[in-house]
C-alpha cells in the first residue's frame, strides 16, 4: 500500500468552477491539472441515464449539451446552508441527497489528486466564502458543517477551512517584493468576498498572520446572480415574462425566476411543475410564448439556455461589443439580444452593492483609499468589464492587479497550513 503523501491539498470548491493545489511541507504550491492541462473545471456533475455513468466538469456539460439523456447538476455550492442540501432527488431510479452529490464531486477531485500525486491525500484545506449565507450565523455554520461532512465522506481524514480571499492573498504575496496593504477582491459564482491584508516577503515566515488581516467582508452576490438577472430580463420575455394576458395582468413570474436560476431549473421538469406550467396558458394573450415555455420545460432546455446566457455575457464583456444569446435549440433562428447597455442596465445595481461591500471592508480596516497599494482581483467573475469599471470608479488612483482568476484561491489554500 502506498504511503499517503506528506503535504496539504487545497480545494477551491466553487459555485461555477473548482480548482485544486498541492504543497509539500516548506514547498511551493502547484495547481493540479483536472481535465487535460486545465487546472480548473466547472463544478458540474452529469448522471447519464443511458449508460449509468457519472461525468464531471466540462465532460458533464458536454454530455448534457449533446442531448444525452440524464441529469446535469450545477451550482451545488449554492445549496449549502439551505434545507435543500438534505433533500433527495431521483437519479437513475435511486434516491440521492444533494449532499451526497457534493460528496461525489469532492471524491472525484480526491481521485484526480491521487492520480497526480501517486496516492490519495488525507489532509485538505477547503476554501469557504466570508459568508455562505448573509446575515444568518446559524445557517452559515450549517453550510460549513455540510461541506465538512461531504469532505469527510469523500475520504479526507483531516479537514480544515480558510476564507477564500485570505487564500488568494497568500498566493498573491509570493509575487510581492515589498510590504504592501492590499484589498483582495474575490468575485466567484455565488459570493463576493473582500479582505484588507498586510502582505510582504518578510511576513511570509510569521507563524501567526492574524494581525495582518485588517478586515474582511462579503456579500452573497456572484456570477450566477449576474447570469440570473440577464436571463430574466433578456431571455425570459421570449417565454412570457412580463407578458400581459387577456385580463391585462402579467403572467405569474415565479416560473421565470426559477428557470433563470441554475440550481432550481431541475425542479421545473417534475410532473407537478409541468402541470402547473401548462395551467399558465390561460394567462397568455400570445399563446406562442406559452408554447415556447412548454417546449423548454418538456425538452429540458433550461440548463442549455442558462449556459448560452453565460457565454453571451462573457463575449459581450470581453469584446465590449453587442452580441446575442443563441436560442436556436428552442426555435429555429431565435435569439435574444445581449449588449453592453443591457449589462449596465441590469447589473449596475448588483455591482454597486458588491463594490459597496468592498468599500465597507476598507473602512473597517480604518484605511483611506490612498493608503492601499493595490486592489487584487481573483475569481472568474472579477473579469467582468462593467464590474472592473465600477471598481475603478470607486477606488480611483489605486492600481488594479488581475491575478490568477481561477487558480489563485486554490494555490493559496495549500499555504494555509504550513
Amino acid at each position: 500500500m502506498q504511503k499517503h503523501p506528506a503535504g496539504t491539498l487545497g480545494i477551491d470548491f466553487g459555485t461555477s468552477n473548482s480548482a485544486m493545489s498541492w504543497a509539500a511541507p516548506g514547498g511551493l504550491s502547484r495547481l493540479i491539472p483536472l481535465e487535460g492541462d486545465a487546472v480548473s473545471m466547472p463544478t458540474a456533475v452529469f448522471f447519464n441515464t443511458e449508460d449509468h455513468r457519472t461525468h464531471f466538469g466540462r465532460d458533464a456539460v458536454a454530455q448534457y449539451l449533446s442531448g444525452t439523456e440524464g441529469r446535469l447538476m450545477r451550482s451545488l455550492k449554492s445549496l449549502l446552508g439551505s434545507p435543500l442540501i438534505h433533500e433527495s432527488t431521483e437519479i437513475n431510479h435511486r434516491s440521492i441527497s444533494f449532499l451526497e452529490i457534493v460528496t461525489t464531486f469532492l471524491a472525484e477531485l480526491r481521485e484526480r489528486a491521487a492520480r497526480s500525486l501517486g496516492s490519495a491525500p488525507e489532509r485538505v484545506v477547503m476554501g469557504r466564502p466570508v459568508h455562505f449565507v448573509d446575515d444568518d450565523a446559524q445557517r452559515d455554520a450549517a453550510a460549513q458543517q455540510s461541506l465538512l461532512e461531504a469532505a469527510q465522506a469523500a475520504g479526507f481524514r483531516e479537514v480544515s477551512f480558510q476564507l477564500e480571499p485570505i487564500a488568494a492573498a497568500l498566493d498573491h504575496e509570493r509575487r510581492l517584493t515589498r510590504e504592501s496593504l492590499v484589498l483582495i477582491v474575490d468575485i466567484g459564482g455565488g459570493t463576493s468576498d473582500f479582505t484588507v491584508v498586510r502582505l510582504g516577503p518578510q511576513r511570509m515566515a510569521l507563524a501567526d498572520r492574524s494581525g495582518d488581516v485588517l478586515a474582511t467582508s462579503g456579500v452573497h452576490i456572484g456570477g450566477t446572480d449576474f447570469d440570473h438577472r440577464l436571463s430574466l430580463e433578456q431571455v425570459m420575455p421570449l417565454l412570457g415574462y412580463r407578458h400581459l394576458g387577456p385580463q391585462g395582468r402579467e403572467v405569474p413570474s415565479r416560473i421565470f425566476f426559477d428557470l433563470s436560476t441554475w440550481h432550481l431549473i431541475q425542479w421545473l421538469y417534475l410532473p407537478r411543475a409541468l402541470s402547473q406550467a401548462q395551467g399558465l396558458r390561460v394567462n397568455y394573450r400570445d399563446v406562442t410564448l406559452h408554447e415556447r415555455l412548454m417546449r423548454v420545460l418538456r425538452e429540458r432546455h433550461g440548463h442549455h439556455i442558462a449556459h448560452e446566457v453565460e457565454l453571451a455575457k462573457i463575449r459581450c464583456s470581453m469584446t465590449d461589443a453587442d452580441t446575442e444569446v443563441d436560442l436556436s435549440i428552442v426555435e429555429a433562428a431565435l435569439t435574444a439580444p445581449m449588449g453592453t447597455a443591457a449589462l449596465h442596465q441590469h447589473l449596475d445595481a448588483l455591482l454597486e452593492r458588491t463594490v459597496a461591500c468592498a468599500r465597507d471592508c476598507v473602512q473597517r480596516a480604518g484605511l483611506r483609499d490612498d493608503q492601499l497599494d493595490a486592489v487584487y482581483l481573483t475569481g472568474g467573475s472579477s473579469a467582468l468589464r462593467p464590474f472592473q469599471q465600477t471598481l475603478r470608479a470607486a477606488f480611483a488612483g489605486v492600481p488594479l492587479v488581475e491575478g490568477d482568476l481561477f487558480g489563485g484561491v486554490a494555490s493559496g489554500l495549500a499555504y494555509s497550513q504550513r
